[in-house]
């Protein structure tokens, strides 16, 4: 992990700056700044807590620092780093107590979520989605990659608060899982193998193929929260107070 100037500017240098972008379409030098430097933080390549000033980061990407401050601002919105004037940025750590209170707004959030899609209905391109989230999960598993294994869960998840139709909703919920990704990467080898969770998501899918709002919405909640419990008993357990 990044903790110091030269890590930072050995990972920004040695980054695709360009991987990300759509064929046949260009990125801004603000918006290559935002995704490279919120892709290495989501991944825990550069730590909690590390600090650096605008000029700093703008010399390790290249650019000047107009389009580096337009991307800490927009990193500052989302909760990832703090911006001090004339100290640049620090990346901020996620507590135990952080983890309780997203996880209980993913939990209202999501479960509206499924609740409005079980009563919509899922069209059948939205059901091989979703179900091929769940095979991808439990294949996973079965190949003992929990890595793949987290990614299906959330595109499972993410799916199905696309599916809801609120972009308010699906926003929200975005800021909130960004925040929590840090944290269930560093616990994933730290938990029980996540047969249990694999299983919730096919018992919702099943209610949402049901059209039963009341046991969609029943059953993811009490998903969330049991994952929620879990990964905070899994912070205090290991002394985990801050990552």
């Amino acid at each position: 992990m990044v903790s110091d100037l030269a890590g930072l500017k050995q990972a920004l240098s040695n980054a695709d700056t360009t991987a990300s972008v759509p064929q046949g379409k260009r990125q801004s030098y603000s918006d290559q700044a935002y995704a490279l430097l919120r892709r290495k933080i989501l991944d825990n390549e550069i730590s909690a807590g590390f600090q650096a000033t605008e000029q700093e980061i703008a010399e390790a990407l290249g650019m000047s620092r107009t389009p580096v401050r337009e991307a800490l601002v927009r990193l500052a919105n989302e909760g990832l780093v703090e911006v001090r004037p004339r100290h640049g940025m620090r990346v901020l750590p996620v507590s135990g107590e952080d983890m309780r209170e997203i996880y209980e707004i993913l939990t209202g959030l999501e479960t509206v979520a499924a609740e409005s899609v079980a009563s919509q209905g899922l069209t059948d391109e939205q059901t091989e989605r979703l179900q091929q989230a769940v095979v991808d999960m439990d294949q996973s598993l079965e190949g003992g990659d929990l890595r793949a294994w987290a990614e299906a869960d959330e595109r499972f998840h993410m799916l199905l608060v696309d599916f809801c139709g609120n972009r308010r909703l699906r926003s929200l919920v975005g800021t909130y899982w960004d925040q929590a990704h840090r944290v269930r990467m560093i616990t994933l080898r730290l938990r029980p193998k996540p047969t249990k969770s694999s299983a919730d998501h096919a018992d919702l899918l099943d209610a949402l193929l049901r059209r039963d709002g009341e046991a969609a919405s029943r059953i993811h909640r009490k998903h969330r929260e049991g994952s929620g419990k879990m990964l905070i008993e899994i912070l205090e357990t290991h002394g985990l107070t801050a990552l």
